[in-house]
This record gives C-alpha cells, structure tokens and sequence, in this order.
C-alpha cells in the first residue's frame, strides 16, 4: 500500500492555469512539483527535515509553507483547497510520528 498523498493547487489560481502545481507528500519526503511546456521544476524536503509546516488561508484557497531544518529555500505553494492544507499539514505530522516511532 502506497502512502504518498498528492494535492493540486486550483486552476483557478494564478500561475496554476495550465499547469497547476502539485504537493507530493510521501513516507520519505514532501515534494512541490511545477509542471511547464519544457518539464517541470521539482522541490523536495526530506521527512525527517521538515520544520514547520504554515497555512494561510483567505477566502477560497490556502498557501501552504513548509520550512526545512537545514534553512534551505522553503516550499511555498498557493492555490490549495483548505480541507488539501490542513491534510498537508496533518499528513506530515503523522509520518513525523510514525518515523519517530520506528527509531
């Protein structure tokens, strides 16, 4: 059984109306993947670096942050549903946990 959970950001939201931007998050990392006409561009935090995860949300849609311990670029991505980033968020807290618990 797979445990990667994908989400994608509104077409409706600038920046993702052909190629809506899409949140992986997975056992083993978070990754923000921007699809475009010549490929895509792909950000990744390993789990067991992921600091802080913060949601903005306005009216329709939510921005999601994910900071990493290593003070890298953070993945920043708008456009989401807010049930899709409270999941983000509560997703990454869960395998957080259950890697903890394995150690």
């Amino acid at each position: 059984m797979s445990k990667t959970r994908v989400f994608t950001a509104s077409r409706l939201t600038s920046g993702n109306f052909i190629f809506p931007a899409r949140i992986e998050v997975s056992l083993e990392r978070v990754a923000q993947i921007r699809p475009s006409f010549a490929g895509s561009e792909e950000e990744s935090i390993a789990m067991s670096k992921v600091a802080s995860v913060s949601i903005v949300t306005g009216f329709l849609w939510s921005q999601v942050r994910i900071d990493s311990t290593g003070g890298s670029h953070p993945i920043l991505s708008h456009g989401h549903r807010k049930a899709d980033a409270h999941a983000i968020r509560d997703l990454i807290d869960l395998y957080q946990q259950e890697s903890s618990k394995a150690v």
